[in-house]
């Protein structure tokens, strides 16, 4: 053999070696998972890339599945939205912000066992959902709440709710100028029930909404953000909030909105945890705060207890609701 032919040879071999370790490396490139970025903390504006776990879907047999906070950020799951927003367009049909369910507006007014609605007197009221009219009339000779004449002309819809922790629950339509059905009277959702108003202690016109567990418990609202539907692409917000020993707490929290996680937030909210008196006394999500109908993207929650700070990154994801906990020291 040659000196030509044995230089072709080696150089043969050298390059088939390259290629084997090159081969070899890829596949331990494939296999070796890339270490992840540590998640950014107060006051960066970045959130985590995956915080959220999913939760089963909301059937009659199962029970809501509390977030453990020391292993999720969030829980994602399918909500309870069966009850349809009670105005239609051309009305508001998006709730006030500015009294929301088990506010107290900083102490200066009762705790708010409903939401509100702000529209003009005669605008259309409409039904949740099918349902019975379990009364129509004036709230003077049959009190709704503590004193008579506080809801004025009031409608009270029955629904049979098997798919929840509830065999019934009531719809309250509150304030209302007009009334367009009677006691007794099967309605379907969507039918219109009557029209706004301001009668009663009514504070401008406005139709108070309300979901109770039983139709003449005052104490026995729950949030009507956790069960009306939110707009198409919307999501809702649930906060939870404890101390070690599971004794819920009742934080201010600051809720700001990042539609694109890497730009700053374009909306702030300040979300009141409830008054401890007379709200949310039965609610399966043991929330002491919410917030629906917010549109999908990444929310920072931030607040302060004895003096320390705490906070999470979560997403809001279209038609679900997304449930934060927070446990304090």
């Amino acid at each position: 053999m040659n000196l030509g032919m044995k230089r072709l040879i080696g150089i043969y071999f050298l390059l088939m070696t390259a290629s084997l370790l090159m081969a070899a490396c890829g596949s331990v490139a494939a296999l070796t998972p890339m270490p992840q970025s540590p998640v950014p903390r107060f006051p960066s504006l970045a959130p985590p890339t995956n915080t959220a776990t999913l939760l089963p879907t909301f059937t009659p047999t199962i029970t809501p599945v509390p977030c453990d906070p020391l292993t999720a950020e969030a829980c994602i799951g399918e909500g309870v939205f069966i009850f349809q927003l009670p105005i239609a367009p051309p009305g508001n049909d998006t709730i006030d912000r500015n009294y929301p369910y088990g506010s107290t507006e900083g102490g200066t007014r009762e705790a708010h066992h409903g939401v509100e609605f702000e529209n003009a007197s005669g605008t259309p009221v409409l039904a949740a959902a099918d349902g019975t009219v379990y009364y129509a009339g004036n709230d003077t000779t049959r009190k709704f709440s503590p004193s008579a004449g506080f809801y004025g002309n009031i409608v009270v819809l029955e629904h049979s709710t098997m798919s929840t922790p509830f065999k019934q629950l009531y719809t309250v339509y509150a304030h209302l100028s007009k009334i367009d059905v009677s006691t007794g009277q099967l309605v379907k959702a969507g039918e219109t029930i009557g029209e706004v108003g301001l009668t009663g202690t009514a504070v401008g016109s406005h139709l108070h909404f309300e979901v109770r567990v039983s139709p003449d418990d005052y104490s026995s609202t729950l949030n009507p953000e956790l069960w009306l539907q939110p707009h198409s692409g919307n999501g809702t917000l649930a906060l939870l909030a404890s101390d070690q020993k599971g004794a819920a707490i009742y934080p201010s929290f600051t809720v700001q909105y990042f539609p694109d996680r890497n730009q700053p937030a374009t909306a702030t909210w300040q979300v009141d945890a409830y008054a401890q008196e007379t709200v949310n006394p039965h609610d399966p999500w043991n929330e002491v705060a919410a917030i629906g109908d917010q549109p999908a993207g990444w929310y920072r929650i931030t607040f302060f207890w004895n003096y320390v700070f705490y906070e999470k990154w979560v997403e809001i994801q279209p038609g679900r609701l997304t449930r934060v906990a927070f446990v304090v020291k």
